[in-house]
């Protein structure tokens, strides 16, 4: 999967976890994923339009009623699917909060060896300096990532590695994530 579609797809909150229960075998309708999911009615309805639209779910044709669809996973959805459900059965469920952030996963997946702040800036384009910047920082604070300064640089310069929880979706999501030159 490209770097783009997976920074597409965790934009929206709800996307991963619908996705990995989706392939855990969770009926594709509104009540058993909300309950699955524990998201609220607009925001699951918002993450499951966004799924539609990236072309990941679709309605599941002769299912379901009209104003309570049945939606299944295409091909392309099958394969980011199992992507998600590795990235949830490696956190645990404390670390849920931190993964539904838009940048996390898409930051842990350059991550998988030490890298300095241009350089994972460089392979997420989208993503402003700001945005890294804190979503380093909160990583840092629930110890997923450890920063090292360089001081024999100048100016000194630091280095990122995604470490124990982060290390191991860090892992996952960098053997599944394809990077543009």
């Amino acid at each position: 999967m490209d770097i783009s579609l997976f920074v597409n797809i965790t934009s929206k909150a709800w996307a991963l976890p619908i996705l990995a229960h989706m392939h855990a075998g969770i009926p594709g309708r509104q009540a058993p994923l909300l309950g699955a999911t524990g998201a609220g009615r607009t925001a699951f309805a918002q993450s499951m339009q966004h799924l539609i639209n990236i072309g990941l779910v679709e309605r599941n044709p002769g299912h379901g009623h009209p104003l309570r669809p049945e939606f299944r996973l295409t091909q392309l959805g099958g394969a980011a699917a199992e992507l998600a459900s590795q990235i949830a059965g490696v956190a645990k469920e404390a670390d849920q909060d931190l993964l539904r952030r838009s940048w996390t996963l898409p930051v842990l997946a350059t991550l998988h060896s030490s890298r300095h702040f241009i350089e994972i800036k460089r392979d997420l384009s989208p993503i402003t300096d700001r945005a890294l910047s804190q979503s380093l920082k909160t990583m840092e604070a629930r110890q997923w990532v450890c920063r090292q300064v360089d001081e024999f640089t100048r100016p000194p310069r630091s280095r990122y590695l995604a470490v124990s929880t982060g290390g191991a979706i860090s892992e996952v999501a960098a053997s599944a994530v394809t990077f543009g030159a």
